[in-house]
């Protein structure tokens, strides 16, 4: 009788593991692979219409002494760049005013302290956009660099008027240490499921550091008032309320990219997926649940093949799906990893995978107990 249910224990167990692989595949192959395979657009030779940069700083002038003058000196015919001046006490305010005499298209704008003030970066981001002169707007932060001065010109409107959004992708700069790499590593998966997803069809997110959309689909929506009690979201949940697979385009050239500064210490990354988390709770429920879908079964792939490893007759069973794991997502990971500026990893890839995973499950707990976010 034990000897029946046993193996019918480890035959449940190599089912489920033998079920979480085949989802795998599906993400692997009919939806990831998408992105892998899809021709990356030549970057325009001229600029079509005019845009306007939206930046929210809020105490960086190290950021934007460093940063924004690569903003200001694009090649783009006709642009603005509308940078606000979120509260800062740093000296951002004197800094922006000496580039204001260099560069005649940065327009200031001033977020001051007051009781009517209502916190969180949506409301400098409203600043931002009701002081922009044109319809079409990009969005960086103050501690991105774009990766070449024709960065403007990939992510101008494109010339089918339908499209109202664009996805565009920013990589962090790579710094030594496990950290590092696991920050750059779970940027690549967010970038990896939002860019291709958008290609199936189904667009979800975006990310402020560099995306762009209409300013009529901003205020023809109210723009960030269905949430604007979610300190985060000003990029996510504007793309998961108002994108769809008419509207919505992608940008990967390598010129078209903005380096981003990462987070040198576990508990400000801690704090800035906290936020993310938040806003993830917004998402449609279809989003929520294929997002949800794909971490739990990434934990019991994991979970059950420790399990079926404690066995002598699903040991190898095991052992042998587990690399075939590995070798269709190597065939197709590493060279996404190279696509999206991220080719130092490659060789790390089944690692960080691993770690990735407990990142994600132990930010899913902590996020449970820890209340407490904002902006900056």
């Amino acid at each position: 009788m034990e000897l029946t249910l046993l193996v019918s224990l480890e035959n449940c167990l190599l089912g489920i593991l033998i079920f979480c692989f085949l989802i795998q595949l599906y993400f692997s192959l009919f939806v990831h692979l998408k992105l892998a395979l899809v021709k990356v657009d030549e970057i325009p030779d001229r600029a079509a219409k005019p845009l306007s940069v939206v930046i929210c700083a809020r105490n960086e002038t190290e950021n934007l002494k460093q940063y924004l003058p690569v903003v200001l000196q694009q090649n783009y015919a006709n642009y603005e760049v509308v940078v606000v001046n979120d509260r800062s006490w740093d000296g951002t305010k004197d800094l922006l005013e000496e580039f204001s005499k260099q560069y005649k298209h940065l327009k200031i704008v001033t977020v001051n302290e007051g009781s009517k003030f209502i916190a969180g970066k949506k409301f400098a981001v409203t600043m931002g956009i009701k002081a922009t002169s044109n319809e079409w707007l990009v969005f960086t932060d103050a501690d991105c660099m774009p990766a070449s001065p024709n960065w403007l010109l990939g992510m101008q409107q494109p010339d089918d008027d339908q499209t109202e959004i664009v996805l565009g992708y920013s990589p962090y700069l790579k710094k030594k240490g496990l950290l590092n790499a696991l920050i750059r590593f779970e940027t690549f998966f967010t970038a990896v499921n939002y860019l291709s997803f958008a290609l199936k069809g189904m667009p979800y997110m975006g990310v402020g550091r560099n995306m762009a959309y209409k300013k009529s689909l901003f205020f023809n929506n109210k723009g960030f008032a269905a949430h604007m009690h979610i300190p985060s979201g000003d990029d996510d949940l504007f793309v998961n309320a108002h994108a769809h697979h008419n509207n919505t385009a992608i940008r990967i050239n390598k010129d078209a990219q903005v380096w981003s500064v990462p987070n040198t210490s576990f508990g400000a990354y801690l704090r800035q997926k906290k936020r993310h988390f938040g806003a993830g709770k917004l998402y449609k429920a279809k989003h929520k649940f294929i997002l949800s879908a794909q971490i739990m079964v990434q934990f019991l792939f994991y979970v059950v093949f420790a399990l079926l490893l404690f066995f002598k007759t699903t040991f190898y069973p095991a052992l042998v799906i587990l690399a075939l794991s590995i070798i269709v997502r190597c065939f197709i990971y590493p060279r996404l990893l190279k696509r999206l500026s991220y080719a130092d990893l490659s060789w790390w890839f089944p690692v960080l995978d691993l770690l990735l995973f407990i990142f994600l499950v132990f930010n899913g707990f902590v996020s449970i107990f820890v209340k407490k976010i904002q902006w900056k």
